[in-house]
């Protein structure tokens, strides 16, 4: 079976950069789905120091991606990326499985 969801380099490097900072001793990233938005779904993105005991563990360029059970099969395949543009600067996520996506980019459809 091929990884739930792989990390990019830009996107492991800012990961460790914030992790070093946060004071909540954070040992991974938990990445979910929820309900909302433009398209229906919306990516959610939050640091944690333990996994749930549903969650998949995904280790990947060093970091640890905690993804929530109910989320699986949304983000098969996807890849977790930092994109720094002259404004703004975030972590995106490019999934094959979209169908849809709004136009702000804040969520996303699967059919």
């Amino acid at each position: 079976m091929s990884q739930i969801i792989k990390v990019s380099e830009n996107a492991a490097i800012k990961i460790k950069e914030i992790m070093s900072k946060a004071e909540n001793d954070a040992t991974g990233v938990r990445v979910s789905v929820k309900s909302g938005g433009c398209a229906g779904m919306s990516y959610v993105m939050e640091y944690s120091n333990k996994p749930n005991p549903t969650d998949e563990i995904v280790e990947d360029k060093g970091v640890k991606v905690f993804v929530d059970s109910a989320a699986v099969m949304y983000l098969l395949g996807t890849e977790m990326d930092y994109k720094k543009e002259e404004f703004s600067s975030s972590f995106v996520f490019n999934n094959p499985n979209e169908t849809e996506r709004c136009g702000c980019g804040e969520s996303f459809k699967i059919d």
